[in-house]
């Protein structure tokens, strides 16, 4: 398959690219395309343009500035985003890609009476998020019930790209770890991306 790699943090030896490294090691061994799209790298800006912001509803999305990152997308049968968990939300920049990239026209389409929107993303066959948090799993899945996971199964993927089967793999208490607890955890990314085909 052809697979986008979205890594979305601002340090190159951090964790986030560690567990990047081990999946995009594991889609390559197993033959995939993978593109990769790093968003601090690349210089990619979050912000939504005022042109982008208007054009939402027109008859065409303004994409001057993100052509490049509708393209990858685009073409990408399946994807995978490697990004910490701040605040048990997105990094700004991750959430600025999701505003300004799964833009309408392009992952979905609006309804004429504004009702429910139209997934377009019906080429992206799987999808893995690997993220990492500093707090324990039981605030995460008890006391908050996984808001980022929730977002990404029922708010992006399942509207967007409805027939998508989507994984994600969380890796708590970040700042603990040793390095063969991490080294495990990545062997789990690899576990998981060994089935994609």
């Amino acid at each position: 398959m052809k697979c986008l790699v979205v890594i979305a943090h601002p340090i190159s030896d951090s964790l986030c690219h560690s567990m990047a490294q081990s999946a995009i090691a594991a889609l390559v061994a197993s033959g995939h395309e993978v593109q990769v799209e790093d968003l601090y790298r690349s210089g990619f800006s979050p912000l939504l343009t005022v042109g982008e912001r208007e054009s939402y509803y027109g008859p065409l999305f303004d994409s001057t500035d993100v052509r490049e990152q509708l393209s990858r997308l685009l073409s990408a049968e399946a994807l995978v985003l490697v990004f910490p968990t701040w605040w048990f939300g997105f990094p700004a920049i991750l959430k600025g890609w999701f505003d300004r990239v799964w833009a309408p026209g392009v992952a979905y389409d609006h309804a004429t009476d504004l009702g429910p929107i139209r997934p377009r993303l019906r080429h992206l066959k799987r999808a893995l998020a690997v993220t990492s948090l500093g707090s324990p799993w039981w605030v995460d899945r008890l006391v908050l019930w996984q808001p980022v996971k929730r977002v990404l199964k029922a708010a992006l993927l399942g509207t967007c790209a409805p027939a998508c089967r989507f994984e994600m793999l969380s890796l708590y208490q970040a700042e603990r770890l040793t390095q063969p607890q991490v080294q495990q955890f990545c062997s789990r990314i690899e576990h998981a991306l060994s089935k994609w085909s």
